[in-house]
């Protein structure tokens, strides 16, 4: 009989790597009390920006962000990183979309399965991952969404995969979000210094959360000087004219001051408190 104490833990399903750097906090703040933290990307982000070509080729990317996202993962105090095995699918309506070795292109039995092992062996406690609308529609967010909310509801049926092992329930299951004020404070704060924050055809009532829509604030302000390290580790995505060096610092404290998450499962009572962690 396996008589060791159970540690929290947390696993995070993103499709890339950097795509983690916004609840970057959020991993080092649970890392840091103890909690088992397993960061796990669907892809390698073989199709991302290379924002100095000195830093890869489009042959070498996959390779240079995983390295990135290692760095990243350091910096938070994590040091489980895995990947599924997918290839990027790129933006939505481009050729990499079509590749047969995409994430976008994955059987969903493949994928659940994949991530259905995943969790048996890992057994977490907490899951995340992106929300409905991808954060912005990416395909490969969308997928990662698709596949983890179908992997969480059969990984605790034994009947389902028998052979990925004995059966987990995962006890909650979250979205990480961005709030639509964070969009609109970006979009002010970059008409402020007279340049576009990206975001000026960005359709709020799709993408983006009201704020009683959000669950759970992890206030990450303790752990900001690690979350800044992971997001210098992604210099292919981050290069030195990313629009966010170029906001006041005490904008930017502000911004990255907190992470959002919805609790999906199970869904909260209507009127329930706001909560504060991810555990509870």
């Amino acid at each position: 009989m396996d008589t060791r104490a159970h540690v929290p833990t947390l696993l995070v399903l993103v499709a890339h790597p950097d795509d983690e750097v916004m609840m970057g906090g959020t991993l080092a703040k649970y890392a840091a009390e103890g909690s088992r933290v397993i960061l796990v990307c669907a892809t390698r982000g073989e199709v991302g920006e290379i924002s100095d070509p000195s830093l890869a080729t489009a042959e070498t990317l996959g390779e240079v962000r995983e390295a990135e996202v290692g760095a990243a993962a350091a910096a938070l105090g994590v040091s489980d990183v895995r990947f599924l095995g997918f290839r990027d699918s790129g933006m939505a309506g481009t050729p990499a979309n079509d590749d047969p070795r995409s994430f976008t292109q994955a059987s969903a039995n493949e994928a659940v399965s994949r991530l259905v092992a995943l969790l048996r062996d890992v057994q977490p406690d907490v899951v995340i991952t992106h929300d409905p609308t991808g954060g912005y529609g990416h395909p490969d967010h969308l997928a990662c969404h698709r596949h983890m909310t179908q992997a969480v509801e059969v990984a605790g049926d034994p009947a389902q995969f028998p052979e990925h092992g004995p059966a987990w329930s995962v006890a909650r299951f979250y979205w990480m979000v961005m709030a639509r004020s964070w969009f609109l404070t970006m979009r002010e704060q970059m008409a402020a210094l007279g340049e576009e924050s990206g975001f000026e055809g960005f359709d709020l009532n799709r993408f983006g959360y009201d704020d009683d829509q959000i669950t759970t604030v992890i206030d990450v302000s303790a752990y900001l000087d690690a979350k800044n390290r992971a997001f210098e580790a992604h210099q292919t995505q981050f290069g030195g004219d990313n629009r966010f060096r170029r906001l006041p610092d005490d904008v930017i404290h502000r911004m990255m001051s907190t992470e959002n998450f919805v609790m999906a499962r199970p869904a909260p009572a209507p009127g329930a408190p706001r909560s504060a962690d991810l555990f509870l």
